[in-house]
This record gives C-alpha cells, structure tokens and sequence, in this order.
C-alpha cells in the first residue's frame, strides 16, 4: 500500500510554516550561563508546542532547560524500531537575527536576486553558483540585513509537516517516532542537557544538513582553544632588555602555526586551526581558536602542537608566558555510526524513493548529532535545503524543503516495510 501511495507535500503550507517560525528570533548567546541561553527559544519552544499538539503528537513536553520532545504513535501492531527526528531551535549569533523578515521569490528566473528594496544587496549566482540548480523554483531569501534561519528551523518545518501528513493518511503505516527540538546547538550545547534515556529512541536523524541530498555521518573532532599571554609593559623608551609585548607574542604564536591549516585553504577531509579572535594590550594579550580535524590522531596532533609552541615561548621569554586552555567540543561520529550503517542505508533507500540520489559527504563543522552519537543515540544527519547558513545571503528552496519532508516521511515507512517484510 505505502509504495502506491502518491505523496504529496504542499509547498504553501511548507513556506507559511518556515517564515512563521523564521520570524521569531531565537539567536543564542554563547556568554550566558543560562539553558537556553536565550528567552526567544522559549517563545518559539511554545508554539512548537502548541503546533504538535495540533499535528496529533502526544507526550508533548517542554523541560525547565528548553528541550521540547513529541511522540508520534505507532499505527501498527507489529514491532519497529522507534526512530527519533532532532532539530534545533536556535540561530547563529554570528549575524544579525532580529527583525528577520524573509521573502519569497517565486519561480526564479535566474540571474540576480536584490534583497533589498535599495538594490544594494545582491544575491548572485557568481557569487553562489548553486543558485543556478534552483531556476524554476521558489526560493525564500532574506531582506539582506538579517540571517534567514533556515539553520535549523526549516528542519523544524520539515519534521512537524512529515508528522502531520502522516497524522492525515492514517493509512500509511510506521511506527513510532520520538521528535526532539533543543536549544543552543550553535553555541555548542545542544545535547549537553539532552535526556537519551527518556527520548528512548533505538536511533535517530538530526534534520540539519545543507543542500538536497545531503547524508552525514562524518563530522570533525572539535575542540576551542584559549591562549593567554602574559607580558610586560614598560615605557617604550626605556624598554631594551625589560619589556615583554603580549601583543607581539600573539603574532608570533599565531606565525607558528601552519600557513596552509586554515579554513580558507582547506577542504574535505582536511582540518584547520581558525583564529576567531585576537585582543589585548602590550601587557596582556588572548588568542582564540577552533581546532577541527576528522582524524582523531591528527585532531590529538594538532592540541599537542598548540602546548608545544607554548613551551617553546615559555623557554624563549619565562615560564608563565604563554598558556593554552583546551576543551574538547564534540568527535567525529563516524566511530559510533559504522556498527549501524542500516540507518544510513534506510535514509538512503528513503531518499531515492522521493527521487534523490543521496550526496554522502563528511560535515565540515558539527551536529548536535555528534555528541548524541557518542552518548549512545547513533544520529547520522539528512539535509533541510538550506544554503549559506548564518549570514544575509542565506537562502533555501521550498521544494528542497518539500523533499526533506518526504525523506521523513519515507524514513518511517520503510522502517514499518520492513519490520513487516521481516514478520
């Protein structure tokens, strides 16, 4: 019955969702303490609430730390695994989310897109070429101050229409799915406070990969690093033999590190150290990085180097000069997702089944399904259609979203398919 079944997935209702929730800004803010971090999460957290009640999911809750978890029953008698589907609700504060006011274009013709009523602000396929993959479609842009959003509320979009859907053909059989939302995964945070035991599901897909047909389930090891410099300031004239310049300590660390391990020069499997900020004064200076590496020895290798050029400048000057603090952030779930690749290989099926050939690639960056994977709850990725998350000329295609929803869909019936094949 489920392979005769002709989905259909209104783009209306897909694009009204997407700005509804893209309106409410629910940037993180990585120097608060508090989880969330940021009472718009809270608001937008309370109409997901409302809009699961309203799709039919029971089990709707709303923790005191922000988490919001759902349940999709079972419509069948025969036993499934019970597949878990995670967004998060938080945006980058790495570009302006307040006043996000997305607009749809319709029927993109190609050539330039202005987001502004100024025309000063251009969307452009020279700039960003996969924009000519989209000619014909609808595309939702910003107003070319704000970020869009997309990261990750279209995957929020995504999982609660595949819910609904199913909850209005209720001949369609799949078991039961456990939906999860959390707070500050762009800050890092996401699965920190995530409760895996009472989610209970066998596994899981986080909804927050970038364009049609992405597949993950290899991601960086990630750490931050801090590096503190403690110099000496004595008046320049007098200075020969005495002063210690914090400052030009920091160039000479930052000097130190491999020219070509940056972001901008790297791709693939290749890892970096980015320097995210630098400040200071000759008497004191700070350096921050992120660390990134899919290898775990590399990754070890790179931290090992960072305490080496410390030594190195603490032999130089005098002890207590430099001093690197660095925390572990999230390791690559390849290791935790391999003795399970028939969850990659059932979003595969689920993806060829709504006419994509699935894109498997390793993540550049991170997921809340990364830590999840390495608390016990495998969580590979699937795409949401997004393209250039976190800045102005985000932008994402609402057919893509409409495929990302027949992909969940799909994920939930072939599950069933098979555990009655398999009966």
């Amino acid at each position: 019955m489920n392979n005769k079944h002709a989905m259909i997935i209104r783009k209306k209702n897909i694009s009204k969702r997407f700005i509804r929730y893209a309106g409410i800004n629910t940037q993180s803010d990585p120097s608060s303490a508090n989880c969330p971090s940021t009472p718009g999460q809270v608001e937008l957290a309370r109409i997901l609430i409302e809009d699961l009640l309203e799709a039919g999911c029971t089990e709707v809750k709303l923790d005191t730390k922000g988490y919001v978890t759902a349940t999709l029953p079972s419509n069948i008698s025969k036993s499934v695994p019970v597949i878990g589907l995670i967004a998060h609700m938080d945006t980058s504060p790495d570009f302006n989310g307040s006043g996000v006011q997305p607009r749809l274009v319709e029927n993109y013709g190609g050539g330039d897109i202005p987001l502004d009523q100024a025309v000063q602000v251009l969307l452009r396929p020279d700039d960003f070429p996969e924009l000519n993959l989209y000619k014909g479609q609808d595309l939702i842009v910003t107003d070319g101050t704000t970020l869009l959003g997309a990261d990750n509320k279209a995957g929020i979009t995504e999982i609660i229409e595949a819910v609904r859907y199913l909850q209005d053909h209720p001949d369609l059989k799949h078991g039961e799915a456990r939906i999860g939302f959390t707070p500050d995964e762009e800050i890092g945070r996401g699965a920190d406070l995530f409760d895996i035991a009472a989610f209970r599901a066998d596994f899981a897909y986080t909804v927050d990969g970038g364009g049609i047909g992405e597949l993950e389930f290899e991601n960086f090891n990630a750490a931050g690093v801090l590096v503190r410099i403690n110099g000496r300031n004595v008046h320049p004239g007098t200075a020969k033999n005495k002063m210690i310049n914090a400052l030009q300590i920091a160039i000479d660390f930052h000097n130190m590190l491999p020219e070509g391990d940056r972001p901008e020069k790297t791709e693939g499997y290749e890892g970096f150290f980015h320097l995210t900020r630098i400040e200071g004064t000759v008497e004191n200076a700070r350096l921050d990085y992120i660390i990134r590496d899919h290898d775990r020895q590399c990754f070890e290798e790179r931290k090992m180097l960072i305490r080496e050029f410390c030594a190195r400048l603490n032999t130089t000057y005098k002890a207590g000069t430099v001093e690197a603090i660095i925390k572990n952030q999230y390791f690559n779930m390849k290791e935790k997702i391999e003795p399970v690749m028939h969850i990659i290989d059932l979003a595969s099926r689920a993806m060829r089944k709504a006419g994509i050939e699935p894109v498997i690639a390793p993540i550049r960056g991170g997921t809340d399904g990364a830590k999840l994977s390495h608390m016990g709850l495998p969580t590979p990725n699937i795409f949401t259609g997004g393209h250039n998350f976190h800045g102005k000329f985000e932008f994402i295609p609402v057919q893509s979203m409409v495929k990302a929803t027949e992909v969940i869909v799909n994920i939930l019936l072939l599950a069933a398919g098979d555990a009655i094949e398999q009966s």
